[in-house]
């Protein structure tokens, strides 16, 4: 491992780190019996997905449907994963990443974690794809204490230890982002005019509520017109709409 470090990305580094941790603490674990039905492991020494020569983790992607030109993620993390196998691995073991196919449809993410977890055996989820298809496993990962490491989606109910201990975000969360341009904004542009279009769901009201508490007290004077709408459908005309009526009750 020391060997790659100077050619592997610093990220990609620390989601190693954090496999290694999670795969030595979760496996080491003093469970009670499990009662029949529950999860079964076939090396008692240690947890589901783990062993003395391999670490299993899993992830859905959108292989297929209106994203599938994201998948190339699920393709290109198993190649690396090859690479640190083929490098001696993680505390000598080898990363087995299982990806399987949701189409972008939470309940086919639903379908396919639970086939992760019930059937595979993973030892945790690993960057699954999507906010809605990570919100819709979100509690059933969490209920059963299975890591959702380094979910591939930017909601702020991903860094949330204290409803959701077992889930840990990637990239920095959507009102973070959005709290960057405002101030930019506030910054460069004062007296402008702030239009937002922004998808109807968890993700697109993260992005509007940031808006706002970056803006304070000027929210209402800056921001001239929003409009939401559903993925591939977002209404342009009712976000210009939407700016002319507001700049009709000001003249008024």
């Amino acid at each position: 491992m020391d060997a790659l470090a100077t050619r592997v990305p610093t990220s990609f580094l620390r989601a190693l780190w954090t496999i290694a941790y999670a795969s030595s603490w979760r496996s080491l674990q003093v469970t009670p019996p499990l009662p029949a039905g529950d999860r079964q492991s076939g090396d008692r020494q240690y947890g589901p997905g783990t062993s003395d020569a391999e670490i299993k983790i899993g992830q859905t992607m959108p292989h297929s449907g209106p994203l599938s030109a994201s998948s190339v993620i699920g393709k290109v993390q198993p190649a690396y994963f090859r690479m640190i196998n083929d490098h001696g691995g993680v505390n000598g073991r080898k990363i087995t990443l299982i990806s399987y196919d949701d189409a972008a449809t939470p309940s086919k993410t639903v379908e396919q974690v639970r086939r992760l977890i019930e059937s595979d055996e993973v030892l945790f989820t690993f960057q699954t794809l999507g906010n809605a298809s990570n919100i819709a496993v979100q509690k059933y990962l969490n209920d059963r204490k299975i890591p959702q490491l380094l979910v591939a989606g930017r909601a702020t109910r991903f860094e949330d230890p204290i409803n959701f201990p077992w889930t840990m975000g990637f990239a920095p969360n959507l009102r973070t982002e959005i709290r960057v341009y405002a101030r930019f904004i506030l910054g460069n542009y004062p007296n402008a005019r702030i239009g937002l279009l922004y998808q109807n769901d968890e993700s697109g009201r993260d992005y509007l509520t940031g808006l706002k508490e970056a803006l304070g007290a000027r929210a209402g004077e800056l921001i001239v017109s929003d409009a939401s709408g559903q993925f591939g459908r977002l209404p342009i005309r009712d976000l210009q709409g939407s700016a002319d009526a507001r700049d009709r009750r000001r003249r008024t």
